[in-house]
């Protein structure tokens, strides 16, 4: 798979609409794509280097050697087997390092990539890196041809245009621990999973902050604006303060649905046990309710009974009910989809499952 606006398309496809383990890393799944990619990216930074000029450079008139096309080369592994383009010179003296000629087996190579990034970009540490795993001494212009050719695959995707409208579109962050000017912290991940008018979900972007804000987010709004978004029919949020006045402020038109589960889990945060059970009961009457004339009488029904002893747990509600009685305009198949944030949620869980074995990241491009 080449480098091209198009490999990285069905790239996100696949990421995207992974919805097990074996989707994402599997023998076919969209994991083993991604290190075929990477590894032919790596092997074009090394003909470059060896070359000492670009392709399709003026540096390379006249200077003795060229590129020669590619071979094919099939490469076993733990999950089976991988198929990846080697490029040739036309002196035939180019001498693949990362995959070595009459090399068959890879070992588990997806761990030795995952692990030269564990030390952090820097040249040195990828150097040492390097020399650790595979006994190589490596030049710095070497080491930074390879790590630009993988980081370009994720710059590109990051930087893609976008689909001029999303009927739904899904915003949350999930955190993971960063070192950052050697300080351990905690950092959010904000995700932005849109659903487009085909019914196909599709990973908008990743951005990384160091909390979860309603200023960030505001960031975020305008670079989908600026990648070709021009409207968002539905936006599905948590209940973060000022989050509804960023999205609208650069999608106006946009209607905000407040997460229920958020919503529910923050009312029975300050509820006494032994009430917590009826208490549910009755919000559950409240975004069941066939209308939202019906769910407002519900409400008002709860806030008699319970409003005395519960004030402070209640009042988001009322605060809140514009962005919260969204899901009543929408028939029952569209309720079912955005009334809460789960089809974030269940991504971010499929993050987890691959990064599970990393407790601290050492830099926030990883």
């Amino acid at each position: 798979m080449k480098i091209t606006s198009e490999s990285i398309d069905q790239l996100k496809a696949d990421l995207t609409n992974a919805k097990t383990y074996d989707d994402l890393m599997g023998p076919n799944g969209a994991i083993k794509k991604l290190l075929k990619s990477a590894l032919e990216g790596m092997l074009d930074g090394e003909l470059t280097t060896h070359l000492g000029y670009e392709k399709h450079s003026p540096l390379g008139k006249n200077s003795g050697n060229s590129r020669n096309g590619k071979s094919r080369k099939r490469l076993k592994n733990d999950l089976g087997q991988i198929e990846i383009e080697v490029p040739r010179d036309r002196n035939g003296s180019f001498e693949p390092l990362i995959v070595k000629k009459y090399e068959r087996t890879m070992g588990p190579i997806e761990d030795k990539i995952i692990s030269m990034y564990a030390k952090g970009m820097s040249t040195r540490d990828i150097q040492s890196h390097l020399r650790e795993l595979y006994g190589l001494q490596l030049s710095p212009t070497f080491v930074s041809n390879i790590t630009d050719k993988i980081l370009s695959i994720a710059s590109q995707w990051q930087n893609r245009p976008l689909e001029k409208m999303y009927p739904i579109v899904f915003f949350d962050a999930i955190h993971y621990k960063v070192k950052d000017e050697g300080i351990v912290k905690s950092k959010a991940a904000y995700t932005c999973l849109g659903v487009n008018v085909s019914g196909r979900k599709d990973l908008l972007g990743l951005w990384v902050g160091d909390s979860e804000g309603a200023a960030f987010w505001a960031g975020v709004m305008a670079e989908l604006r600026n990648r070709g978004v021009e409207d968002i029919l539905i936006a599905c949020v948590d209940g973060l303060k000022g989050f509804p006045d960023a999205i609208n402020a650069v999608f106006p038109k946009t209607d905000i649905q407040l997460c229920l589960i958020h919503v529910i889990r923050n009312t029975l945060r300050y509820i006494a046990s032994k009430d917590k059970k009826f208490i549910i009961q009755e919000m559950k009457k409240i975004y069941s309710s066939p209308t939202e004339e019906a769910g407002l009488t519900k409400l008002k029904e709860m806030e008699e009974k319970w409003g005395k002893k519960y004030t402070v747990s209640f009042k988001p509600w009322r605060q809140n009910w514009q962005n919260i009685a969204t899901f009543y305009r929408y028939p029952q198949e569209i309720k079912r989809i955005i009334y809460t944030t789960n089809a974030v949620e269940a991504l971010h869980r499929q993050f987890r499952k691959v990064t599970k074995s990393k407790a601290l990241f050492p830099h926030e491009n990883l």
